[in-house]
């Protein structure tokens, strides 16, 4: 049970649990049992042993994330692609700003 503070959390909780419950029940027949070895084995899984068993059912649906990117040395550039040098411009200098004279009245 998280630590709820605020009555805020307590609604967003109270607001969760309901599809959850309902999420474990509805997964009760997809899931494979997958017990740890001091357990015994049942014909009725409760939600605690479904949540337990999703990972397969997890396994099954897949996600729609792409795969990762490959690490350490880069495949390098792909045969037969035009090789263009990147355009090149001129270098650009500043000029020293020097200080403006002012202009005195003379009276």
């Amino acid at each position: 049970m998280p630590n709820l503070r605020t009555p805020e959390q307590s609604e967003r909780w109270s607001d969760l649990m309901p599809p959850r419950s309902w999420q474990l029940w509805l997964a009760r027949d997809l899931v494979l049992e997958n017990r740890l070895p001091w357990q015994s084995a049942m014909i009725d899984l409760t939600p605690g042993r479904v949540a337990q068993s999703m990972l397969s059912v997890l396994v099954d649906i897949g996600t729609p994330a792409q795969l990762p990117k490959h690490r350490g040395k880069s495949p390098g550039w792909e045969t037969g692609k035009v090789r263009i040098s990147a355009p090149r411009y001129p270098t650009v200098k500043k000029r020293v700003s020097r200080r403006k004279k002012s202009s005195r009245l003379v009276v």
